[in-house]
């Protein structure tokens, strides 16, 4: 086995040799989460955001879930995963560079309802594209290839997640 769990194997990255397969599927398992860890790095889109938007990838979260329509401010809070007062700032900061607008609440008048702007709809749907578009390693894989990985994917993300030891 590689000693070194971030550097790819002696077959090179993606490649498995007759000792991967023989060392069992835990082996298999830990070689297959440190490819999986590598490819997701690198197509990070964590610069490309505050390239482009000034934003990191939760506040990019915030402007695309207002696409789906207004969210008070402790909606906003839940949707980051963030307390309150940190979704306060974040949309404070949204509203000087006019991504958002603050409204009344039709049946409360001492909370506000969060509104894009159209600078903000415009800057949630670049969030989205660059969230969104396939890195080119993976957009130039075959169509059976994308299949099977998207079998794979759904498969894992479709269980439940082991509880975590105390």
């Amino acid at each position: 086995m590689n000693p070194d769990p971030t550097s790819p194997g002696p077959a090179g990255p993606g490649k498995t040799t007759a000792d991967d397969a023989s060392s069992g599927a835990p082996a298999l398992a830990t070689r297959a989460w440190t490819e999986m860890q590598a490819f997701v790095t690198s197509a990070d889109r964590r610069r490309v955001l505050r390239a482009e938007l000034e934003l990191g990838p939760k506040r990019a979260g915030v402007l695309i879930k207002l696409t789906e329509g207004p969210l008070t401010l402790r909606e906003i809070a839940e949707t980051a995963d963030v307390d309150p007062p940190a979704a306060t700032i974040a949309v404070n900061q949204f509203q000087r560079r006019g991504l958002v607008r603050r409204d009344p609440h039709p049946d409360d008048n001492r909370r506000k309802l969060v509104h894009l702007t159209d600078a903000g709809l415009q800057a949630a749907e670049t969030a989205r594209r660059i969230l969104t578009a396939p890195p080119p390693a993976l957009a130039v894989l075959d169509a059976d290839d994308l299949a099977t990985l998207t079998r794979i994917l759904t498969t894992l993300n479709s269980r439940p997640a082991p509880a975590v030891p105390d």
